[in-house]
């Protein structure tokens, strides 16, 4: 395979000349992606580091997925203003038992191909000499280099000394697998050039850094699972569809290159159609192609043609006369009353698909009626 596949859409890759003097060692490299659990959900953005993973695992190298749960417990300070929080024991376990089926859309999982590996393995194992041993090997101003750091220390914003000791795990992950290169995003970059002093430190030949860039989410700031502006891997194909097609017209060439790879001019279709086979390729690569056809369909329908889904949840009716619909909302959408009555003063609110601006309505005009809520939220009600 070219050399230039294996750093496609790469922004780093330092230091300059060394992946190609690796490559000529003529055996195996072994690159490494960490990810935090941080969330159950990995997204599109993740996948652009995986991407570069499965690359190397076609010219024949060795994928190694670390899942972050020890690291998770401090959490990474890269692009923070603040200290991340952190999860519980119950959600970090549950969160790392999700990742590699979501990674294994992206990566060959084929044994030999992918190791997958818990960083708490070895991170929990350390007793307090060798973290003291680990602290030596970088200085305290060369840790406060970092912009984040430099931005909050300005600010005198809080730095907690666990924040400070997450680049030396990190690349302490790095020696303990023998990293050759580690991918991440440019957010990265500082901890992954960590990772090569830290290698050296321990006797160990320095990995490469590469990394990729970061993904613009659905709201125009960085993708982040704790923003909730992901187009989640393990999201349902129709959610994953809609989420697609919300992405902004400027947006494309940037999602044509990073997240389908493709040398495609976005620019050179009309917007509709462009987003439109975007949305079939994320959604087939999670779900398969018959999955793409009916989150397509579905969304035909719902949003272009403005019709009811043909599948509809049925909701059972509260007591009494009138039904007071903001509290049915609440009920059944999961609404505030207030963003309740804001849908229905803003004609949001469809009942067997007439707007409706009325609070109160009769029970029995509600029986068996479909419900609508926005453009997407549709609900049959059925008398108890």
């Amino acid at each position: 395979m070219d050399a230039g596949e294996l750093t496609r859409n790469a922004v780093d890759v330092l230091p300059e000349g060394e992946l190609a003097r690796k490559l000529a060692l003529g055996r195996p490299l072994r690159v490494k992606l960490g990810i935090d659990v941080t969330a159950p959900d990995m997204h599109v953005g993740h996948a652009v580091p995986l991407q570069r993973m499965a690359a190397f695992q076609r010219a024949g190298h060795v994928g190694v997925l670390i899942i972050g749960d020890y690291t998770t417990r401090i959490g990474d300070p890269s692009g923070r203003s603040s200290e991340r929080p952190i999860l519980s024991d119950q959600e970090i376990d549950l969160n790392a038992k999700t990742y590699l089926e979501q990674a294994a859309q992206i990566v060959d999982t084929s044994p030999g191909r992918l190791e997958v590996r818990y960083n708490g393995d070895w991170l929990s194992k350390l007793d307090f000499a060798e973290v003291v041993r680990l602290t030596r090997t970088i200085t305290l101003a060369r840790l406060l280099e970092r912009d984040d750091f430099q931005q909050r220390f300005g600010a005198q914003t809080p730095i907690s000394v666990s924040e400070l000791l997450y680049p030396f795990m990190q690349a302490y992950d790095s020696v303990a697998i023998e990293a050759d290169v580690e991918l991440g995003g440019t957010d990265q970059l500082y901890n992954l050039l960590a990772g090569r002093e830290v290698m050296q430190a321990y006797g160990l030949e320095p990995q490469v850094a590469l990394t990729t860039p970061l993904l613009i989410g659905l709201d125009g700031r960085k993708m982040s699972a704790s923003l909730g502006n992901y187009i989640g891997l393990s999201d349902p194909p129709e959610e994953q569809f809609g989420k697609t097609m919300r992405i902004s017209d400027a947006l494309l060439p940037e999602y044509y290159r990073l997240v389908m790879e493709s040398d495609a001019d976005p620019t050179a279709l009309e917007p509709m159609v462009a987003k439109l086979e975007l949305a079939r390729f994320v959604v087939r690569r999670s779900h398969g192609e018959e999955a793409a056809r009916e989150a397509e369909a579905h969304f035909t329908r719902v949003v272009r043609e403005g019709l009811a889904p043909e599948e509809v949840q049925e909701a059972d009716l509260p007591p009494g006369d009138p039904v007071h619909l903001p509290a049915l909302m609440k009920e059944i959408f999961g609404l505030s009353t207030s963003e309740a009555r804001r849908l229905i003063d803003q004609g949001g609110v469809k009942v067997n698909g007439s707007t409706t601006a009325d609070l109160d309505l009769p029970r029995g005009s509600l029986v068996d009626a479909l419900l609508q809520v926005g453009k997407r939220q549709f609900v049959r009600l059925r008398a108890v």
